[in-house]
């Protein structure tokens, strides 16, 4: 089957291009390089230096024809979409439309959507959000989210496109990006590899549902094959605070080093946890990386590509 990877040269997208050609599958990738590698894509894929806001996307559509699409390319800041909401709905809703327009002239049948768990649902003071939970996101990442998860449903109720929306808890894991914002175990292995104290906004306690990059693929890997549709949230269902990440990624390296602390982001939730038992009935998926075992793996690659 031939598939078209959005976003396929960044952290994700990249662990799903592996994963669907090393199952065989015929794989595309569209990214526009302004954050992932080119390094990362597998050699077997084929490659479109493409902006999924633009004209060119069509050509790829019309030369390739691709029966599914995962999608993706993102503008993945939060400060960013803050600081500039009108680039983040460039990217976020209006990318995505054009990419939605493309799937129908296409004729594609399915498309995987990375939506966020994190940025749209309100804080829970008490159990973790289902898909039903009310939705409040306090940045313009989360409205643009929720804004294409609302897209998604209006191009299945009038094109039936079917659609998959993973509402994607923390994903962590290798080949995420150090310098960026999100990735706060990246930023915390590279630092600490380096000798250099990593800053953690806030107090550190606030928590968040860290899943391992294994298991989101898995997850992906699982509705690319099924007949599901609608919103999944991906996540373990347990908490761990930023503190705790720091302790057992440090412990990973055998580092004495210390955190510093700065301010708490604009816009950041204390409690981020996510109930994941609608896919686990759906698609029969559950997380099966532990957070220790998930950091050691993330610090292995880290380490491992230093010495490269």
């Amino acid at each position: 089957m031939k598939v078209l990877v959005t976003g396929g040269a960044g952290f994700i997208g990249s662990h799903l291009v592996h994963r669907f050609v090393e199952a065989g599958h015929n794989v595309v990738v569209v990214d526009n390089l302004s954050a992932g590698k080119q390094k990362n894509i597998h050699p077997k894929a084929r490659f479109y230096k493409v902006d999924i806001t633009g004209s060119g996307l069509r050509r790829v559509f019309e030369k390739e024809k691709p029966e599914v699409v995962s999608h993706h390319a993102a503008q993945a800041g939060v400060r960013q979409s803050i600081e500039d909401p009108l680039f983040d709905a460039r990217v976020n809703i209006l990318g995505t439309i054009n990419l939605l327009q493309e799937c129908i002239v296409a004729n594609v049948r399915q498309i995987i959507f990375a939506s966020s768990g994190g940025a749209i649902y309100r804080e829970s003071k008490t159990a973790p959000p289902s898909e039903r939970g009310v939705v409040k996101p306090l940045s313009a990442y989360g409205i643009g989210k929720f804004s294409s998860d609302l897209y998604l449903r209006y191009f299945w109720h009038i094109y039936r496109l079917n659609y998959v929306s993973f509402r994607y808890a923390n994903v962590y894991g290798p080949r995420q990006d150090p310098s960026g914002e999100a990735g706060v175990v990246a930023i915390f292995a590279e630092k600490l590899l380096q000798g250099k104290s990593p800053v953690i906004n806030g107090t550190g306690k606030q928590t968040r549902d860290f899943v391992y990059i294994d298991d989101v693929v898995e997850a992906n890997y699982q509705a690319f094959h099924a007949k599901a549709r609608g919103i999944f949230n991906v996540g373990t269902g347990k908490e761990t605070s930023i503190n705790q990440i720091f302790r057992h990624t440090a412990g990973c390296i055998d580092s004495m080093i210390k955190p510093s602390f700065g301010p708490a982001k604009q816009g950041e939730v204390m409690r981020s946890v996510l109930d994941a038992s609608r896919i686990r009935r759906t698609l029969s998926w559950k997380p099966k990386v532990s957070i220790k075992e998930g950091l050691r793996r993330t610090v292995d690659s880290f380490k491992a590509e230093r010495t490269r």
